[in-house]
């Protein structure tokens, strides 16, 4: 029979094994010493709006309301529009930053084929536009699929889907995104597991390793488009919660 004192030591080697985890939150507040948060909990129902952050929307609406105790943002979309929360004058240590944002999306397109969607873009001087977190219709395998894509510059429009990253739809999810702009990489989380697949950087894109650069960000917008016109289902319902941008790594 294990004695107390061995039950312990043993307890102490399982704590010092374990592998080390990002620090975690409460939910529903803002960590210090972040670049940028919002938990919505002292905005008024109803418009969105704020003196820390903009909007940018067509054909669709950002409106704050009370979900399970809780103030979330409801980002709405109708047909191929967009709707985001907005963060300008941002500056990111070394051009590099994490993200994190717990979100639930309605449902993802099935119609048309290759329907492409975003609900996390970068963007500063610099003709690039990254986007952290996005993704599309494969009609090939008949589901949505996460991805990570960028635009405007020599890439063009491409997106780096993977099978094993499902777009999972009416489930609240947390998802982190880091920028290192040391190697132009996004690496994503979603729940804390790391998405290796999902990985991209200069040259795991399948382009020329020149042609992927990072810009100097200063913008970072939250939300929701769709790119193409006539989208099965018509319009978009997606929540957003917990919003942070840091420095280090927020965790979930």
């Amino acid at each position: 029979m294990m004695t107390k004192l061995a039950a312990a030591a043993a307890g102490a080697l399982l704590l010092l094994a374990a592998p080390a985890a990002a620090p975690a939150h409460p939910r529903g507040g803002c960590p210090d010493r972040v670049l940028f948060c919002e938990d919505f909990e002292r905005l008024p129902l109803g418009g969105a709006a704020s003196l820390n952050w903009g909007i940018d929307t067509e054909h669709g609406t950002l409106t704050v309301e009370r979900h399970r105790g809780d103030r979330v943002l409801h980002v709405h979309t109708e047909g191929n529009g967009r709707a985001f929360l907005k963060v300008d004058d941002f500056t990111a240590p070394g051009n590099s930053f994490f993200g994190r944002v717990r979100l639930r999306v309605a449902a993802f397109p099935t119609a048309p084929d290759w329907a492409h969607y975003t609900l996390v873009e970068a963007t500063g001087q610099g003709p690039e536009i990254v986007r952290p977190l996005g993704g599309q219709y494969v009609p090939t395998l008949g589901r949505a699929l996460w991805g990570v894509g960028a635009d405007g510059g020599p890439t063009g429009d491409w997106t780096n889907w993977r099978e094993s990253a499902p777009s999972v739809a009416d489930r609240w999810q947390c998802v982190e995104w880091r920028a290192d702009a040391t190697d132009n990489r996004v690496d994503v989380w979603i729940d804390g597991v790391h998405q290796t697949d999902l990985t991209v950087t200069t040259r795991e894109h399948g382009g020329n390793p020149v042609d992927f650069v990072f810009p100097q960000f200063d913008t970072v917008k939250i939300g929701w488009q769709l790119y193409q016109g006539n989208p099965d289902p018509s319009a978009y319902d997606v929540l957003f919660d917990d919003i942070a941008l840091s420095a280090t790594r927020v965790g979930c």
